[in-house]
């Protein structure tokens, strides 16, 4: 395949963009570095009382552990791979992880068990109503600490203006908030709708069904959805989608 493959991906500017960086460069893609999303952490530390503990990304694990927490007796709950891999590399054994890496899975995983128990939720402030939703209909008494914000770094839109000329093969949301964002970057620079008709002939590819339907609020249709909820996953479905030529 030639490097005529224009991927956007939208990863916090740190070791996870350089390393979707270097996936898609060894799938073959041409990358375009698009950071969306910036980390603001609160200095807030989860509870240290509770009878499970839930995380719900890589960042959440890393901001709690320089804080000092650690989860002692705890159940620890990880959202899934990348954030129990995050926990076991500052030393934190995670005792379960949901089939599926969604809040909807985090609720099938817990909700017949956590009936009256304590539940602390540590996550950034775009945190998914459901997960709470469904641990008070389970009858937890939850409680929630915003560990970090997640902001718009002021220098991003690149993806959105080739999007608008035509120049975009593919994107790659990791998350609703990515949507959000790319779509507002491209509003500040006046350029929305054609930002959308440009993706509309690009391969879209999102990290779940609750980005998929974000993006579809704003016209803007998934190509890939992939069954497993990683960047891996899906930035080889997208790359391979976009360039079906491409053999190993």
């Amino acid at each position: 395949m030639s490097q005529q493959v224009r991927v956007a991906v939208f990863r916090p500017d740190d070791e996870r963009l350089s390393e979707a960086v270097e996936l898609l460069d060894s799938l073959g893609a041409t990358p375009i570095p698009d950071p969306m999303l910036a980390v603001e952490p609160t200095g807030a530390r989860p509870a240290s009382d509770a009878d499970y503990t839930i995380f719900t990304s890589k960042t959440g694990i890393e901001l709690a552990a320089e804080a000092g927490w650690g989860p002692a007796a705890t159940t620890l709950v990880s959202i899934g791979p990348g954030t129990t891999a995050a926990a076991e590399a500052v030393g934190w054994t995670v005792d379960r992880e949901p089939e599926t890496y969604s809040s909807t899975g985090l609720v099938d995983l817990l909700e017949n068990e956590v009936a009256g128990k304590r539940v602390e939720v540590a996550r950034s402030d775009h945190g998914s109503r459901e997960l709470l939703d469904g641990l008070e209909a389970a009858d937890a008494n939850w409680s929630e600490t915003v560990l970090y914000k997640l902001v718009r770094p002021p220098e991003s839109g690149r993806s959105a203006a080739l999007a608008a000329d035509g120049d975009l093969d593919a994107v790659a949301f990791t998350s609703s908030l990515t949507v959000d964002h790319f779509l507002a970057a491209a509003e500040e620079r006046g350029i929305r709708e054609a930002a959308i008709a440009g993706l509309d002939e690009a391969v879209v590819g999102v990290i779940g069904e609750p980005t998929r339907e974000t993006a579809a609020g704003h016209g803007i249709d998934a190509d890939i959805v992939p069954s497993e909820a990683t960047f891996e996953a899906l930035a080889t479905e997208v790359v391979e989608t976009a360039a079906p030529s491409y053999s190993e």
